[in-house]
């Protein structure tokens, strides 16, 4: 195991076994943000995208929530009005280094939820591609309950993933969603026992870690495309990403294994698709 330095104990951050786990650490305020936490985590989401020892990127929280979004006590205290062009800037550059970053790039990042997850907080879980819950874990939008918008991608993640008319109804009534009604909607892949869920979901991260790493940020990418692109365009690019990866060593390991009846043992090597 390696510990990376994030500048702050606000963010914890190690990697074990090709996995980056980078843990969200207020629990006093339930990880709720921080200048210092988004900072940490939009700089250390690109120090662990660009390193080949790491195959596969897990976000949780500390002490048994996964993020309570923004921190309403601290809004309670600014001054009254609208925050001007310098904060309006500096969000936008912390929205695309975190939870953009998070469904941007070419590995698979995995959302692990203790307990809550609400507002923003939300919304980072929702840039992952995938979501493990605890069974005690709670979903919220939360933005309508402090009369606030949304940010971080909320409604761009939760169209995606749920439909618009679901999508306005979790942000215009903000319900509070146990990880149950989170699995049937779609929000979440799995729900976990609390006592189980970092060793399921980091079993789960360490397959994919060491995993086929072309194809799977291949696939990452043939995803995010076909939510955007025609069908005809789509399998154009498609098959380019799938030309590409038969000439990976990925590949001709995954054949002789098939061939042999054992299991492929791929290596650790770079992972984006081009």
């Amino acid at each position: 195991m390696t510990e990376i330095q994030t500048g702050t104990d606000h963010l914890l951050a190690r990697v074990e076994d090709g996995v980056a786990v980078l843990t969200m650490n207020r629990p006093q305020r339930r990880n709720a943000l921080s200048e210092q936490m988004l900072a940490a985590l939009g700089t250390t989401l690109a120090q662990v995208e660009a390193d080949d020892a790491v195959g596969a990127v897990v976000l949780t929280g500390a002490g048994g929530a996964f993020c309570a979004g923004g921190d309403v006590k601290g809004f309670a205290e600014r001054t009254p009005g609208a925050p001007g062009a310098s904060a309006a800037r500096l969000q936008r550059a912390n929205q695309r280094a975190t939870s953009g970053r998070l469904w941007r790039m070419p590995k698979p990042t995995i959302a692990v939820l203790p307990g809550a997850a609400a507002g923003a907080g939300l919304s980072l879980a929702l840039a992952c591609d995938l979501r493990y819950a605890a069974s005690s874990a709670v979903l919220t939008t939360a933005f309508a309950r402090v009369a606030l918008a949304g940010d971080y991608g909320s409604a761009w993640f939760l169209v995606r993933l749920v439909g618009p008319a679901r999508a306005r109804e979790l942000l215009y009534l903000s319900p509070r969603l146990t990880a149950d009604d989170a699995l049937r909607l779609g929000l979440v892949n799995a729900v976990v026992p609390p006592d189980a869920l970092e060793q399921e979901a980091l079993a789960v991260a360490q397959r994919l870690a060491n995993g086929p790493r072309t194809a799977l940020a291949s696939m990452k990418a043939n995803v995010a495309l076909a939510l955007t692109t025609p069908l005809d365009e789509y399998m154009d690019v498609e098959v380019t990403h799938h030309l590409a990866s038969f000439a990976t060593d990925d590949h001709a390991e995954a054949a002789r294994a098939f061939v042999e009846k054992r299991d492929p043992a791929f290596g650790v090597r770079g992972v984006g698709p081009g």
